[in-house]
């Protein structure tokens, strides 16, 4: 489902300040995928979904999505491809909308725009039932304006309209490094149910180790825009934050030295 081909990006080339966010990235995720990415600041964790989404041009390399060179494609042409989910809650929504209009421009994602009724009540039907699935009340609160709504019933509103059109892959980017705990963990809770459900290919960037191990069914470790790790299945199930970190002196022959994530062990 996606295929990252010797991705490289490098940030201010040729000036002092040059930056190699990815060296030669090779990274290919089956369909039904679901990846968690850790490791420190500037491992090319973020920079990596970036790249995928078209966020920024890459160097060179190929990124392929279902069999499709996109790497070339400006971001909007690849929006069809990709459901996102960012770490500022306030990101993914329209704050003077109502929740069913956001809703609706969701629902309308790569639909030709025509002349009617902004939403018809088989669509209030329709959400009225997809927002009772994150057990929020929002079902409820269908007219409200989405800038009332707390961080974590945003982020999960968010994450709900990635999905509503099924994409062929789901970026999350720190998408829970904002809320609270308790409600970081419902908001995982319900990605691992819409991914589940709908069957998508999802790519996770995370800082907390725990978080990484205990959700999807494969793990990439990043060090310094290369890939130096890749667990998944039983291993991984069996992993744990201490034997993580052990993994990442051995491979990449330095310490672990991110403090935002090992204060989250």
């Amino acid at each position: 489902m996606l295929e990252l081909i010797d991705v490289r990006k490098t940030f201010n080339p040729g000036t002092i300040n040059a930056k190699r966010a990815l060296c030669g990235v090779d990274l290919k995720l089956n369909e039904g995928d679901f990846v968690t990415i850790i490791g420190g600041n500037g491992a090319g964790k973020s920079t990596t979904l970036n790249a995928i989404a078209g966020a920024w041009p890459i160097d060179s390399g190929e990124i392929k999505i279902d069999g499709a060179n996109v790497a070339h494609l400006p971001e909007y042409k690849r929006a069809k491809y990709l459901g996102r989910v960012f770490q500022d809650p306030m990101t993914g929504t329209a704050a003077t909308m109502e929740i069913q209009e956001n809703m609706a421009i969701a629902a309308r994602r790569g639909a030709p725009r025509t002349l009617r009724w902004g939403i018809s009540a088989k669509e209030k039907k329709q959400f009225r039932e997809q927002l009772a699935t994150l057990e929020l009340g929002l079902e409820d609160r269908m007219t409200a304006k989405v800038g009332l709504l707390s961080g974590g019933q945003r982020q999960a509103l968010t994450l709900l309209m990635a999905t509503l059109k099924k994409p062929k892959i789901l970026l999350l980017d720190e998408h829970t490094a904002a809320l609270d705990p308790k409600t970081a963990a419902k908001v995982l809770e319900l990605s691992d149910k819409l991914i589940a459900e709908n069957h998508l290919t999802a790519m996770m960037v995370t800082h907390n180790m725990k978080d990484a191990i205990a959700h999807g069914n494969r793990l990439i470790m990043m060090h310094e825009g290369r890939i130096i790790f890749d667990v998944s299945g039983e291993e991984k199930q069996k992993l744990t934050v201490d034997a993580l970190i052990e993994k990442f002196s051995q491979t990449s022959g330095e310490e672990f030295a991110n403090d935002r994530t090992l204060l989250s062990k």
